[in-house]
């Protein structure tokens, strides 16, 4: 029997969580691991829940949401974050996608399109709401997903030759994390081998440090 999809939600409205816990809660397939208030919450306890999904509100008081996801997939990349948010403008959108988070969902939705979102982002997939689809298409480019400034960091680092592991000590994160890293890093550059990442690195400028936050 396949294990319920675990998840969290994090908003600092109550009537936001309590209104989202009791729809996924109808779902057999769905385990709601707890509800949240602000970022810092789930940067603090995202090992410990080990959610497979985290529904995070965009804009909190103290740390907001793309910190929170940029934070939580450090300590945790593979679980999936999915903003939740009132802002359907294209720049909030790609914002979110630059972090890290697999999918972005307007407030307004029907419900079950919450439940399609998750199930989306399980497998893998970015998912993107109809209203903040029509937001973002002015903005989206054909081609390759865009790095995360973290990937960034993370692709200067190998292609100066270093191994996961000095990585991991460079960064203070995990090995498994940087191997995370590096998977998806290769996976949206298309490249299979570490020459490449450092032949992609000089054509792109990486090396010399552009748009590369250390």
């Amino acid at each position: 029997m396949t294990p319920p999809t675990r998840i969290v939600i994090v908003d600092d409205h109550p009537m936001v969580t309590e209104g989202i816990q009791s729809i996924l809660e109808s779902y057999d397939e769905i385990e709601v691991l707890a509800c949240l208030s602000d970022g810092q919450e789930i940067i603090d306890r995202v090992e410990d829940l080990a959610p497979d999904v985290i529904l995070l509100d965009l804009n909190m008081p103290g740390v907001g949401g793309l910190s929170a996801t940029e934070m939580v997939l450090e300590k945790r990349p593979e679980t999936r974050i999915l903003i939740l948010s009132m802002h359907d403008s294209p720049e909030y959108i790609s914002s979110a996608l630059s972090h890290g988070a697999m999918g972005y969902v307007l407030k307004d939705v029907p419900t079950d399109e919450i439940k399609r979102a998750i199930d989306v982002v399980m497998e893998g997939q970015r998912y993107l709401c109809t209203g903040a689809k029509g937001s973002l298409a002015p903005l989206e480019r054909p081609g390759r997903e865009q790095l995360t400034n973290r990937e960034q960091t993370i692709l200067l680092q190998l292609a100066q030759g270093k191994s996961n592991k000095d990585v991991a000590q460079a960064l203070d994160i995990s090995v498994r994390t940087v191997e995370t890293h590096r998977k998806n890093i290769k996976r949206k550059l298309g490249i299979s081998s570490t020459a490449g990442l450092t032949r992609y690195a000089m054509e792109h400028g990486v090396l010399q440090g552009t748009g590369v936050s250390l």
